[in-house]
């Protein structure tokens, strides 16, 4: 493995830090917009589902309703409440300190966190041995969902599946006139507020659930999974009073959070500065960290009753203080979060092996057929009803990803048809053996390497794309889990629906034969079908050749000293007739390396050298009809290369820090064409690339991007004047000190005190 590049170290908070001091200090912080909920009763629930859109969709910012303590229970909503049903209930904790689960009760962890947190003090905060036991992702009491059911904005709620309040008592339910849309068969017409909750309740992810945390746990820098928008309720917290016989300190959550439109930029930042990858959630980054970044962070410290909308993509790290927090949290999926979780988030997870829960591309099919049924009896006079022309709109999205899918998967028509594909009725529990993503359809299965019935070798298109399989290599078989015909049939219905609502999208999408036709690209099942033929197959029952690694960061172009000459001996030219990299040199099979287009030129490169040197990744290369190498194209990087003062050496936009993907991938699993432990800090060196200009392009690019976005989503919306609003900054705890160590390690139980006088 080569040398990665020095990684930022983590450092707690102090128990002392004032937010508001904090945000102060610094002009690239700013709070987080927060208004009260009592101004949902005042403006109404439509005008808040316009800001909702507006500020955290579109604008991709963070924004904060406070005042839901007011409208929740305090007696269910409760450490008593807790206490009384779920003591017994066994969990398992998160110690932060130590890297691994704790399994406990919730009864032991709510009794001991009093001095789980007097280990804290404004002194030894930094000390590394300190306990962190981290009670998170547990399930969401049912009582508590029913309550909060009843005062969540219906359209913010855990699988909505109607943006209409069904028996809602919270703000807006007061002001909110009825303007249900029915179709001509009675049924209500309008849009999912949660597109999960279109799935078949067996495909669902839970992910209604609740975090327990005291001073010193934390959660860290990372983006909501598949690009969905977070929604976080603190329902309570230690107030500072007496419990159970034991003084507590005041709890609450700080938050980091950046904006959508800063994700590139915030990755690139994390990669190149930080040295680490926001895509795997392992770091919490330090105050100075946030202090030097080149974009706009946002802080709150959320309190008991203040409801906090994460952005989609849009990073934020939390960290919990005083005796405890309790909160729950939720995803929604919408018609926006699934366009950029397919086109976005999934290739960054696949690229570390994170597993994909939500089931994207299931969620668009289960969805168009749920609107398909709605719109199938819709009354034409009602056509202009607002709640219909939202149907309408999110129908339209939904269609061009499903359109996306299926050109995606479908065969070639100039192969051979492929025979015996396998046909597995979908239940949308097929995983990658590799990158953990969920498949839709059609994927190729290995069953050479199956040690059981159960245990066969299955892989996305993508990943194969890429090079990643079994050590097999080819000879895969296909499969799919709908019938061909079913896609297709159901393409076409759904596309004559589209053309009923709005002819002038005939011109956008064509029956599925003309669409496939029109391509410019192999589609990416096309691209599998030829690299079954080209890669070669594997007998894994032999012992494989013994082959030196040479990593092709030590390539030609980059080494440092010529090498030293040899002297001319004869021997048998036909030993080195492989193909070599024009970039590293190194000789590889044909179908490891890519070949230019271009007859006059013979170039080949290695699919590693295209990754690391140009930002390429195998599948983009293969897609390519006529693909034409960098030096055709005049942006080679290569040491001969950049001597030609006609070519403009490529500079790579991007910091990669290279991931070990075999701790999460199948043990049989196998990378052929590129070594992804390997990051691309050579090529930015030699570039002479800087963190400073390419942190500037990204936020050039994100700022140009988010203002298309706004001018594309024109949307009145007559709730507040964001130049009048006023923020609001609750006074800070006065926290205790002159606590004790007292973990809950049973080691160090000499050290809790016999009484609450011993406390001081």
């Amino acid at each position: 493995m080569p040398a990665q590049r020095p990684r930022a170290a983590f450092e707690p908070l102090s128990p002392d830090l004032n937010v508001s001091e904090l945000v102060d200090s610094m002009p690239n912080f700013e709070h987080v917009v927060r208004i009260h909920c009592d101004a949902i009763d005042e403006n109404g629930l439509e005008n808040f589902e316009k800001l909702v859109l507006l500020h955290v969709i579109v604008r991709g910012l963070p924004l904060v309703i406070e005042g839901f303590d007011k409208k929740l229970d305090s007696a269910i909503f409760s450490e008593t409440w807790v206490r009384n049903h779920y003591s017994a209930k066994q969990e398992q904790a998160r110690d932060l300190t130590a890297k691994k689960n704790v399994s406990l009760t919730i009864g032991h962890y709510l009794k001991n966190m009093p001095m789980l947190t007097r280990q804290w003090t404004s002194q030894n905060y930094k000390d590394p041995d300190l306990q962190r036991l981290y009670l998170k992702d547990i399930d969401c009491p049912k009582t508590w969902h029913d309550c909060l059911k009843k005062v969540i904005p219906p359209f913010l709620f855990y699988l909505n599946k109607s943006a209409e309040p069904e028996s809602f008592e919270g703000p807006g339910a007061k002001t909110f006139r009825s303007v249900k849309a029915r179709n001509a068969l009675g049924k209500q017409v309008a849009k999912a507020g949660d597109l999960m909750s279109c799935l078949p309740p067996d495909m669902r992810a839970e992910n209604l659930m609740c975090y327990i945390g005291h001073e010193g746990t934390y959660t860290p820098a990372h983006q909501e999974m598949c690009a969905s928008l977070g929604q976080n309720l603190m329902v309570n917290a230690s107030d500072g009073s007496m419990e159970n016989g034991e003084i507590t300190k005041p709890g609450s959550s700080i938050w980091f959070m950046t904006s959508s439109k800063d994700r590139k930029l915030v990755s690139e930042y994390w990669n190149s500065v930080l040295g680490h990858d926001i895509n795997i959630e392992d770091h919490f980054a330090q105050i100075n960290a946030w202090k030097a970044a080149p974009f706009t962070t946002y802080l709150v410290e959320q309190r008991p009753g203040d409801f906090i909308l994460v952005p989609p993509l849009a990073a934020h790290q939390v960290w919990n203080r005083g005796t405890r927090t309790i909160k729950v949290a939720w995803n929604r999926t919408t018609v926006e979060t699934l366009e950029r979780a397919i086109n976005e988030a999934l290739p960054h997870a696949r690229m570390v092996c994170r597993d994909e829960q939500y089931k994207n591309k299931a969620i668009v099919f289960y969805t168009l057929k749920h609107y398909s049924a709605l719109l199938s009896g819709a009354d034409e006079s009602n056509a202009a009803h607002p709640r219909i022309q939202q149907l309408h709109g999110e129908f339209e999205q939904l269609f061009a990803l499903y359109n996306q899918i299926i050109l995606s998967e479908s065969f070639s028509s100039t192969l051979p048809k492929e025979k015996n594909v396998e046909y597995i009725p979908f239940d949308s529990h097929i995983t990658c053996s590799y990158c953990r993503g969920n498949i839709f359809n059609r994927f190729l299965t290995c069953t050479t390497c199956a040690t059981g019935p159960d245990d066969a070798y299955d892989i996305c298109m993508e990943c194969y794309a890429m090079g990643r399989s079994c050590a097999c290599i080819s000879k895969l078989k296909w499969a799919e889990q709908f019938r061909w015909n079913e896609l297709t049939e159901k393409h076409e219905t759904w596309r004559q629906q589209l053309l009923k609502i709005n002819p002038a999208l005939g011109e956008r999408f064509q029956p599925f034969r003309e669409e496939l036709a029109e391509m410019s690209r192999k589609s990416l099942a096309h691209v599998c079908q030829e690299e079954l033929k080209r890669r070669p197959w594997v007998d894994i029952t032999k012992p494989a050749p013994v082959v030196k690694e040479i990593p092709d960061e030590l390539s030609e172009s980059e080494q440092t000293s010529p090498p030293a000459k040899k002297r001319k001996t004869s021997r048998d030219k036909s030993k080195f007739k492989a193909p070599r990299c024009h970039i590293c040199k190194y000789a590889e099979p044909q179908w490891k390396l890519a070949s230019c287009s271009n007859p006059k030129c013979s170039l080949k490169y290695c699919y590693g050298s295209l990754y690391r040197a140009f930002d390429m990744l195998p599948q983009q290369i293969l897609e390519t009809i006529g693909w034409e190498c960098p030096r055709c194209r005049k942006f080679c990087s290569c040491a001969a290369c950049r001597k030609n003062p006609k070519m403009i050496p490529f500079e790579p936009t991007s910091t990669s820090l290279g991931h070990d993907t075999s701790k999460f991938a199948d043990p049989r699993s196998v990378e052929s064409l590129v070594d992804f432990r390997h990051s691309n800090l050579g090529w930015l060196k030699k570039a002479g690339s800087d963190e400073e200009g390419r942190l500037r392009k990204h936020q050039e690019e994100a700022d140009v991007k988010r203002n298309r976005a706004l001018e594309d989503n024109l949307i009145q919306v007559e709730f507040y004047d964001y130049s009048q609003l006023e923020l609001t900054q609750p006074a800070q705890p006065a926290f205790h000190t002159n606590y004790a160590d007292i973990p809950v390690d049973p080691a160090l139980e000499s050290l809790i005190p016999t009484s609450v006088d011993s406390l001081g």
